[in-house]
């Protein structure tokens, strides 16, 4: 009869990671929770959001930025850009955030934490600015002439009222966490994905890498095309970031996947050249062994004399014996 055992050590590991995983879980969720929370705490400044909506406008075009209706007008060309384009601003944003963070906590631990914390920290800047600049969206302003094409063409995210919309607050315009979050899940994969032996080499899918970029710039074309967010709101969205990479240290070096996999660290890269180097085998009996019919070791500095046969090396052995 036999019994199978898991070793006490395993089994504690396994404890330890599931721990760590609702830890982290509960932890993004929490984040998430006091970010939509405290959103909500702008709601009720309804002319304060307008009045700063017409300045962010004027400064815009003070500062000669293109107009948002020019994007617009490219995705009114046909009703399925536009509603792809609005299925993008309402469906991706938060799902690949998502997939993100989970890849990176499988496959990149050191990188899912300096992802974790950069997120943090974008969002914690962004909830401040929300607090202290309440603004209301291109698709609000009569200034504008944008079309509000999550309610003409749908799907929409937010209900027609504002007031009304007790899940979202549309009067936090400034900074777009849409265009943030997107660039942090671009950067943050082009980082994860290069190559982790030191050697150069990136893989076969090494230089797809900046196709990462493609997401922001969508989301991009989305957020000003839709009429949700200024151009400015993308502009302070990247500023915010590039704050928040310099307070974030960069993750650590890891180790090579078959190290990590097995737990061992792994040899350096001269051992491992010599141990695939194949082994020369002797030439003769090794110089200075008489019996073995070597000879006497030569003299230092002594040029090395010819190679003979045998035969040879014995007789001339017995003629030096006359």
């Amino acid at each position: 009869m036999t019994s199978h055992t898991t070793p006490a050590g395993t089994a504690a590991g396994q404890r330890a990671a599931r721990r760590r995983l609702i830890r982290e879980l509960l932890l993004v969720a929490g984040l998430f929770t006091v970010y939509k929370s405290g959103r909500m705490l702008s709601t009720g400044r309804t002319g304060e959001a307008f009045r700063n909506a017409g300045w962010i406008w004027d400064a815009e075009r003070a500062l000669h930025l293109p107009g948002e209706g020019a994007v617009q007008g490219l995705l009114l060309h046909g009703d399925t850009l536009v509603r792809a384009a609005n299925t993008y601003y309402a469906g991706v944003h938060f799902p690949a955030t998502v997939l993100f963070l989970v890849w990176l906590y499988v496959r990149r631990p050191a990188h899912y934490l300096w992802a974790r914390r950069v997120l943090v920290v974008l969002t914690g800047a962004a909830l401040a600015l929300h607090l202290a600049f309440p603004l209301a969206p291109p698709r609000m302003l009569g200034a504008a002439h944008l079309v509000d094409t999550g309610q003409v063409y749908g799907p929409s995210v937010y209900r027609a009222a504002p007031a009304a919309d007790t899940m979202a607050n549309q009067f936090a315009a400034m900074p777009s966490l849409h265009f943030g979050w997107a660039l942090v899940v671009a950067l943050g994969m082009i980082a994860a994905t290069r190559s982790r032996t030191g050697d150069g080499r990136g893989g076969r899918f090494a230089r797809l890498r900046p196709l990462w970029l493609l997401h922001p710039l969508a989301t991009l074309v989305v957020v000003v095309g839709t009429a949700n967010h200024y151009w400015l709101d993308v502009i302070v969205a990247t500023v915010l970031l590039g704050a928040a990479l310099l307070l974030v240290p960069r993750p650590s070096g890891t180790v090579l996947p078959a190290a990590a996999s097995t737990g061992r660290t792994p040899a350096p890269a001269g051992a491992a050249a010599a141990a695939e180097r194949p082994a020369v085998p002797a030439a003769g009996p090794a110089a200075g062994d008489p019996a073995a019919g070597g000879g006497a070791p030569p003299r230092a500095g002594a040029a090395p004399g010819p190679l003979l046969p045998p035969s040879r090396r014995a007789d001339t052995a017995v003629g030096a014996g006359r």
